[in-house]
């Protein structure tokens, strides 16, 4: 299980083996390499290192197939936020777990 943080800093969730889920144990999305896509097949984001990104020409142009999200797991106490880092061009803050 690794631990991921948004671009910006807040705390998302977890990595366990090729499937996302929040820090409240919510399966929402899937790993293909490093791209990240939700239930209904649509790219959301990447991670770099430990931190989750949106591309924005791939958000347009990228799908995957569908898939049903497995059962939620027990959550776990949310780690602490970090500095953000600086945003590149043609990137957006991957959304927050509330979003998802």
């Amino acid at each position: 299980m690794d631990w991921l943080w948004t671009w910006g800093g807040k705390c998302f969730g977890y990595r366990s083996g090729d499937d996302l889920r929040t820090y409240d144990g919510r399966h929402v999305g899937r790993f293909h390499g490093d791209d990240v896509f939700g239930p209904d097949g649509r790219y959301l984001g990447e991670a770099r290192g430990k931190r989750l990104i949106t591309h924005l020409s791939k958000k347009r142009n990228r799908s995957r197939g569908r898939f049903t999200p497995y059962a939620k797991n027990g959550a776990y106490v949310r780690y602490a936020g970090y500095v953000g880092y600086v945003m590149y061009a043609g990137y957006e803050d991957f959304p927050a777990p509330e979003q998802l």
